[in-house]
Formats: C-alpha cells, sequence, structure tokens
C-alpha cells in the first residue's frame, strides 16, 4: 500500500545537494580541421550531436587539406555536447564550424554563451584570426587553447601570442584535443576567465 503524505504534512523542500546543476553554456570555435569536433567528443558525458557532411570535390577545392589529408567529413552547423564537472555545474558545449562561409551562424551559438575555447593549429594559423577577433569584438571571455597534434607543438607560445595578437589578460594554454582529462582543463580555464570577468563586473 503507497503512503500519500496527508495535506497537513506539505510537501518537503529540495535540500541543496537535491538542486539540478547549474547550466553554463560554452563556444568551442577556431579554424578548418583545427580539433573541434575531436574536443566535444572527448568529453561529453552523452553521445555529441554532430552535423558533419563529407567533404566534396568542390570543398576541398576551397578548404585547405594540406595538413588533413585524412579528413572526410567537415562541421556545417554544429557540434554539441554536455559534460557535468560537479554536481552543481553542467557545461553545454557549442562547437562552430570552422569555414567562413558558415560564419553567419556563430551569432546564433554564440547566444547565451558564458565564455568560449579558441582552439588553434600552429602549422594553419591564419585560420585561427577569424574566430579570435571574433570573441574580441564581442567581448566574449576566452581563452587561446593550441592543440598539440601528434603530441608536437611547431612554435612556442610566445610566437602564437605575438602571431595572433593576443591580449596578455587572454589565456594561451596547450592542449590535446582527444584527451578527456586535457580537455577538461583547457574548459576549466574558460571558466575561471569567465568566473574573473564577472568579478570584475559586480566589483565596478
Amino acid at each position: 500500500m503507497v503512503s500519500v503524505p496527508s495535506p497537513s504534512q506539505g510537501t518537503r523542500s529540495a535540500t541543496p545537494a537535491e538542486q539540478p546543476p547549474l547550466p553554463v553554456k560554452l563556444v568551442i570555435a577556431g579554424g578548418f580541421g583545427v580539433g573541434k569536433t575531436t574536443t566535444v567528443g572527448s568529453i561529453s558525458d552523452i553521445r555529441p550531436l554532430t552535423t558533419e557532411a563529407a567533404i566534396t570535390e568542390v570543398a576541398a577545392g576551397v578548404d585547405d587539406l594540406t595538413h588533413t589529408p585524412g579528413k572526410t567529413t567537415t562541421t556545417v552547423a554544429l557540434d554539441f555536447g554536455c559534460i557535468t564537472i560537479d554536481p552543481t555545474l553542467k557545461l553545454y558545449l557549442f562547437g562552430t564550424p570552422g569555414q567562413d562561409r558558415f560564419g553567419f551562424m556563430w551569432d546564433d551559438l554564440i547566444e547565451g554563451a558564458l565564455g568560449g575555447l579558441v582552439i588553434v593549429d600552429t602549422r594553419r594559423l591564419d585560420d585561427c584570426y577569424a574566430a579570435v577577433d571574433y570573441f574580441e569584438h564581442k567581448d566574449i571571455p576566452f581563452a587561446v587553447a593550441v592543440n598539440a597534434f601528434d603530441g608536437e607543438v611547431g612554435h612556442d607560445l610566445d610566437e602564437v601570442r605575438w602571431a595572433l595578437d593576443i591580449s596578455e589578460h587572454v589565456p594561451l594554454i596547450v592542449f590535446d584535443a582527444r584527451s578527456t582529462g586535457s580537455v577538461r582543463d583547457a574548459l576549466l580555464v574558460v571558466l575561471d576567465v569567465a568566473l574573473a570577468r564577472a568579478q570584475n563586473a559586480r566589483a565596478t
């Protein structure tokens, strides 16, 4: 027999431990083939939603496949995944398409985002200028993460910062998009930047 509480007993309020985690939206950006889809897939608690399309002969003539000869698909809308950092915080990750021709989608993808992670391939720094400029123009807190392809980084971080003209207050790190722990650490850097921005705003 199921016992039903009487009206006099009222409804038990949820304890803090039972509260759902705070949802936080982060955007993963960068040029074509830098590892955005891999980054989301490496850490997501769920099977990531991807909008991958086959690279056609026409697209191959537009997109530089020199350093990614094995790449056969490309993101044409977004990647989506999520990760529960702890019982109080859940990150929703939105990966942007890397090609300029899909740039019109970025304004929708960043709506409500707390911060962003711009992924860089040091072999193709030119491909990452647009993402850095975009976050700076939109005044969204972000960090820059150099993806260590095959465990190697072609330039030291001071050279990368100079080449991308990144402000000193923007964190610049090295990470491995294939490693869950490395991706987690990179996302935590973004959260730290966003938190510092919020605290500074409250103090002024």
